[in-house]
């Protein structure tokens, strides 16, 4: 497969799922893996909302600041060959909350689920909205082979 099929399959899973599986550590290191509904801006950021006291989101919080802890997004299209990975660094949407539930109230709507708005992911409320802005995405060619590609659309 050249570049630009990979890069096509990598934009077609995203497209096609609804989950992402979102693997993060605590600070031992050990690992924890959670499948979360997800929307996308552009194939590199990537939004969910969830409560802070998952443990994926507790750990998210306590790798705050740290380079060298990363979480992982990994989504799989049964009906297409390939998988797509995307190494991210991650952080809470914070100051940009409204841009990020505009994001997920979107694709939601798409696929049948309610508006939301940010006094959905605003204090007291449960949920809070997550961003992973991709550093980086591979997609698994035919003989398993980790591949870089660009998913979003070039400048």
């Amino acid at each position: 497969m050249t570049e630009g099929d990979l890069a096509a399959l990598g934009r077609a899973i995203v497209a096609a799922n609804l989950y992402m599986v979102l693997g993060t550590a605590d600070a031992e290191g050990h690992p924890w893996v959670s499948p979360v509904y997800f929307a996308h801006a552009d194939f590199d950021e990537f939004f969910w909302v969830s409560s802070p006291e998952t443990q994926h989101s507790r750990n998210i919080a306590a790798a705050a600041g740290d380079r060298h802890r990363r979480l992982r997004l990994a989504r799989r299209d049964r009906h297409r060959p390939g998988r797509l990975y995307v190494c991210c660094r991650e952080e809470l949407a914070g100051s940009e909350r409204e841009r990020a539930i505009e994001v997920f109230s979107r694709r939601s709507l798409e696929h049948g689920g309610r508006p939301w708005s940010v006094e959905d992911v605003h204090p007291p409320a449960r949920l809070r909205p997550y961003r992973a802005t991709a550093a980086a995405h591979y997609v698994l060619d035919g003989d398993d082979r980790r591949v870089p590609v660009r998913l979003s659309p070039v400048p």
